[in-house]
């Protein structure tokens, strides 16, 4: 169980949050974050496909745009468009048509953002092949994802453990677990989903378990006296999924330095495929591991083994218990794989020396969407 941390990112991000798509301005990749974002918020509630998602459309608008101004190095699709193109165009295009695929139901919502955003742009030769190659760019990514087993990890059958410490449903509606194959879905840049795999969470009758035992037992309870104002509001900023928080972050960001269309492009295509696989290895974590929730720990403590930890059968949790295991957090392993400053820091493409992951498409290397050598 992890312990409740403070923290000034927490700031931040809300601040990014209530500035909301005025953020944006002209620049449609930021436009398109924004719709992407409702998007997904709109759909059911599911964070390891929401981050999925918006990889996809992200890689894609990069791509699309990076066809056109041949800034970097592509990330999965290495197209060529011509000199004329409107990368402004591409990227409308790849969000547009990469969020219908992805969400249909929502198809009158997206083709009236659609036809907002490519009214501003001039008709013309230049309109025309930028949506072509948008168009083209998503076809490809979309592809590409098809069979990356995410249709798969969702109804995968999970039977929860019997054993004093494995994960099991929760109150108070008792939900099975939530997308328990999601560790085998086919990461975007990591080799694998256990590359980064963490050791095992630490054993019930350890000192470390039972601090956190504790800590969590008298501060995380629903009716804690001991929980200052300051954790409870920290707890509930969480409630939201991660990517609806790093994503405003990130775009506030990138409006205070000022960064170009294709810079923004490859930012948040770096921010979005990071998360996505920081995803992907919680939760090759998660089920791996099967670590039960608190409230289920302290609830059952008197059959955990540990002399030092004393259960509570009523005890109720100040948030209502997400259903899939405890260890490792998802939002840490997240926040860790990506960082808003980190991501956008990186878009200019400062460095010249390309760092080399694994590719997209499992074989060969990929240059990091870094700058190509002038």
């Amino acid at each position: 169980m992890l312990r409740l941390r403070s923290s000034c990112a927490a700031v931040a991000v809300s601040a990014a949050i209530a500035a909301g798509p005025a953020l944006a301005g002209a620049d449609v990749v930021l436009e398109w974050n924004i719709i992407a974002l409702k998007t997904t918020a709109a759909a059911p509630f599911n964070p390891p496909l929401e981050t999925r998602n918006l990889a996809i459309v992200h890689a894609a608008m990069f791509d699309a745009v990076n066809a056109i101004t041949r800034e970097f190095h592509p990330y999965a699709v290495n197209l060529q468009a011509p000199a004329w193109a409107s990368p402004e165009a591409a990227a409308i295009a790849a969000a547009h048509a990469t969020l219908l695929q992805l969400y249909p139901a929502q198809q009158s919502v997206l083709d009236s953002a659609y036809r907002a955003s490519l009214g501003l742009i001039s008709d013309g030769p230049g309109k025309t092949s930028g949506i072509e190659m948008g168009q083209a760019v998503a076809v490809r990514i979309l592809t590409l994802r098809a069979s990356d087993g995410a249709a798969a990890a969702v109804d995968a059958v999970y039977t929860p453990g019997d054993k004093p410490g494995d994960w099991n449903p929760t109150p108070p509606a008792f939900l099975p677990a939530l997308d328990p194959g999601w560790g085998s879905v086919r990461p975007f840049v990591l080799r694998s989903a256990s590359q980064f795999r963490p050791a095992p969470p630490p054993a019930l009758n350890s000192g470390r378990y039972t601090r956190d035992f504790n800590e969590i037992k008298t501060i995380g309870s629903t009716g804690s006296l001991n929980r200052s104002q300051d954790q409870t509001d920290l707890a509930q900023f969480w409630i939201s999924t991660a990517a609806q928080n790093w994503n405003p972050a990130a775009r506030e960001i990138a409006v205070a330095q000022g960064l170009t269309l294709s810079q923004n492009a490859r930012a948040f295509a770096l921010l979005n495929l990071a998360g996505a696989d920081a995803f992907i290895a919680a939760w090759d974590a998660k089920f791996a591991y099967n670590q039960w929730r608190p409230v289920t720990a302290i609830r059952a403590a008197d059959a955990d083994g540990n002399p030092a930890t004393d259960a509570d059968p009523s005890w109720t949790p100040l948030l209502v218990t997400a259903r899939f295991p405890d260890y490792i957090a998802d939002h840490v392993r997240r926040r860790s794989a990506e960082s808003p400053r980190t991501s956008v820091r990186q878009a200019p493409g400062r460095s010249h020396h390309p760092h080399q992951h694994h590719s997209a498409r499992g074989g060969r290397k990929l240059h990091h969407l870094q700058r190509h050598r002038r």
